[in-house]
């Protein structure tokens, strides 16, 4: 989770020779949409906790959450990308500097999230010979020893399905970049709503399924999401503009002979000739 998307930066940055710029920006635009995001979610959801907003019924309520929650991903982290795009990373206007931001965006979610998982396996080793009845309340110890329990004997494939998840996360954020991107290049609005729409369907599509069959079909469904998204990269490609007049004058300037001879009226005269002989 924190190796493959440092490893996507390196390659997509020496691929399209872009920097490190637009990564750190796609970083910094994910982290900013999370500072309003997060907040949103808790308030908004707390609007059905106190009766101010009527709660579904429960047979609707896990459809009625995984809409919610696709559409704020959607909308906070979408126009956090156009608001980047249009303010900040003013300079990225080519398909592959869109991979580029998207690497980044992505890419700091899949680290932090990384980094979770690797403290939450420090403590379990920790605790893991530890006499838990010293750590927790009473009441609560029966719950606790399960949790342990259920940590260590997870099969091996169930431990890496963060891992599985980032990867097929990491190619979504890729096609979300490249859609924002044609707001712009094509000059029309409705390519943001096209991405809103599409990350709302992803992440809506991902809580269902968590709820209704469990983690390993949900896993598979957002891989098919990621080949759908490795589709839309690959549909929206754009050849990469050739080097300016200004980037071609900043080039080392290389000595064409014969444009060099023809730049002068040379006569090929006997006496000519014998001037230049060498012996």
């Amino acid at each position: 989770m924190i190796a493959m998307p440092i490893a996507l930066a390196v390659y997509l940055t020496r691929r399209f020779k872009s920097g490190w710029r637009l990564v750190w920006i796609g970083a910094a635009t994910f982290i900013l949409s999370q500072v309003g995001h997060i907040p949103f979610n808790a308030w908004f959801f707390s609007l059905f906790d106190s009766g101010v907003l009527p709660t579904p019924p429960e047979q609707y309520r896990l459809v009625f959450t995984a809409i919610l929650l696709g559409l704020s991903a959607g909308l906070w982290e979408e126009c956090a990308r156009y608001a980047s795009y249009r303010w900040w990373a003013k300079d990225a206007r080519t398909w592959g500097k869109a991979l580029v931001f998207g690497s980044g965006h992505g890419g700091i979610e899949a680290i932090i999230l990384g980094a979770l998982v690797l403290f939450a396996f420090i403590q379990m080793i920790a605790i893991r010979t530890a006499d838990l009845s010293t750590l927790v309340p009473a009441e609560q110890l029966d719950l606790a020893i399960q949790q342990v329990d259920a940590y260590w004997s997870a099969p091996w494939y169930g431990t890496i399905l963060g891992a599985v998840e980032r990867a097929f996360s990491l190619v979504f954020h890729l096609s979300a970049s490249v859609l924002v991107l044609q707001a712009f290049t094509r000059r029309h609005i409705r390519w943001l709503f096209l991405a809103i729409g599409w990350h709302a369907f992803v992440d809506a599509l991902a809580v269902y399924s968590v709820g209704t069959w469990g983690p390993y079909v949900a896993e598979a469904i957002i891989g098919v999401m990621a080949l759908i998204s490795l589709g839309i990269i690959f549909a929206l490609r754009d050849p990469e503009p050739e080097p300016t007049l200004t980037q071609q004058a900043e080039l080392p300037p290389v000595l064409d002979a014969a444009a060099a001879v023809g730049e002068h009226d040379f006569e090929e005269t006997p006496q000519n000739l014998e001037d230049s002989r060498y012996n």
